[in-house]
């Protein structure tokens, strides 16, 4: 069991040779509800949303994992994409194979396995990744997945990471449309951690050289060996984290995505401090990924669902499109008659902007949401992204901007 302790961590670096500065910000929501059956957490599951029944309208993703190899056509044709070549996250000149992903089991028991190797050389070190297509936004996000402690080949002790999260591309250093949602377990630390533990992080944006990352992170510290099932909310401003069912990560505020995210599953090395010889492998089980699209579920329905598909035979769904619930299309306007100029109002009071940010078209916005443009202080009426303040009947003019006194 984990450790019910919670604890803020720097940045983590995605390279050596990074230097870790974390820009921090204060949380908006009460956070390390890790105790199962604390009032905190019981309190947390309450002010979810009902999980209905059955298929949503916005579309849900599940996928058994029913392939034969990772060069199984119907692999790419349900959306992923198996990692190859070079790059990071992790030790300079390490890369990526296909070989080291495979589908051992049959029927429900068959699962996806990655697998990391490495001989305490970068050339030597080899990673496994799957990812999904960039289409994932506000939902529930959810995975049975086997953490493993010990190499299944090898000495032990490599700073390894075993993870399932969202992100969103990079297009350039500190990119504000950036976003990304992690749950990396660390068998034998990391970090700034010299044993097992669990980190739950999400990010507004990073830049990779010098290493800044302004992201919100809580640590859980103790084995996690063996099967466990992740759930990820992203709902209304909040990204909460679920581990068993129980809440232990709840992030709001600027580090909230903004963009639609791809799905991923990794497995890496952070460095080769920790090697102390010969070849060594490591490897994690994933059973299966479910996503609802627009929908808080809890991680109980979550597993209904799962079982209701298996006992349906099937082993992959996929009705998520991007954008089909969050951004409907602009109504057209009915053409009305002209109506007699209003009689004059008093002058409407200057908006005091202090504090709102600029509109980006790179960034989705919630109903209710504040910014600036032209001059103005706009509220958002509902959902919206890419629609113009001022050009758009998804704002509301609140005001000119200036001073309130």
């Amino acid at each position: 069991m984990i450790s019910s302790s919670t604890t803020r961590h720097a940045a983590h670096p995605r390279s050596t040779t990074a230097l870790s500065l974390v820009l921090t910000s204060a949380l908006t929501s009460t956070l390390a509800l890790a105790a199962i059956g604390s009032p905190a957490a019981a309190s947390a599951q309450a002010r979810l949303a009902p999980a209905t029944s059955g298929s949503t309208s916005c579309g849900e993703l599940f996928d058994d994992f029913a392939y034969s190899s990772s060069s199984d056509p119907a692999l790419r044709a349900n959306g992923w994409t198996v990692r190859t070549g070079g790059g990071g996250p992790g030790i300079d000149g390490n890369t990526w194979s296909a070989a080291n992903v495979d589908f051992p089991g049959t029927g429900s028991a068959q699962t996806a396995r990655l697998r990391a190797r490495t001989d305490g050389t970068p050339a030597g070190t080899v990673n496994a990744q799957m990812e999904h297509q960039r289409k994932f936004f506000e939902g529930t996000y959810a995975t049975r997945i086997r953490f493993t402690d010990a190499p299944t080949t090898g000495a032990d002790g490599d700073h390894v990471v075993q993870t399932f999260y969202t992100i969103t591309p990079l297009d350039f250093p500190n990119d504000p449309a950036y976003g990304e949602a992690d749950f990396e377990y660390l068998p034998n630390g990391g970090w700034g951690q010299t044993s097992a533990a669990m980190f739950y992080t999400t990010y507004e944006t990073y830049q990779p050289d010098p290493w800044v990352a302004d992201n919100i992170s809580e640590t859980d510290v103790g084995s996690l060996d063996g099967w466990h099932d992740l759930t990820l909310q992203v709902d209304s401003g909040v990204v909460r984290y679920y581990l068993d069912g129980t809440l232990v990560a709840e992030h709001g505020g600027h580090v909230y995505p903004e963009t639609e995210m791809l799905l991923n599953m990794n497995i890496w090395f952070i460095d080769l401090e920790g090697h102390t010889g010969g070849t060594s492998t490591y490897e994690q089980e994933v059973d299966y990924v479910y996503y609802s699209d627009e929908e808080v579920v809890a991680p109980a329905e979550v597993t209904r669902r799962v079982a209701a598909y298996r006992a349906s035979s099937t082993t992959h769904t996929d009705s998520v499109v991007a954008g089909a619930c969050t951004a409907p299309s602009e109504p057209v306007p009915p053409v009305v008659p002209a109506e007699p100029a209003p009689a004059p109002t008093a002058p409407v009071a200057a908006v005091d902007c202090t504090g709102l940010r600029p509109w980006k078209a790179v960034r989705s916005y919630r109903a209710g949401a504040t910014v600036t443009a032209r001059d103005h202080a706009w509220r958002a009426e509902r959902f919206t992204w890419r629609a113009s303040p001022g050009r758009s009947a998804r704002w509301i003019d609140l005001g000119a901007c200036g001073t309130t006194s």
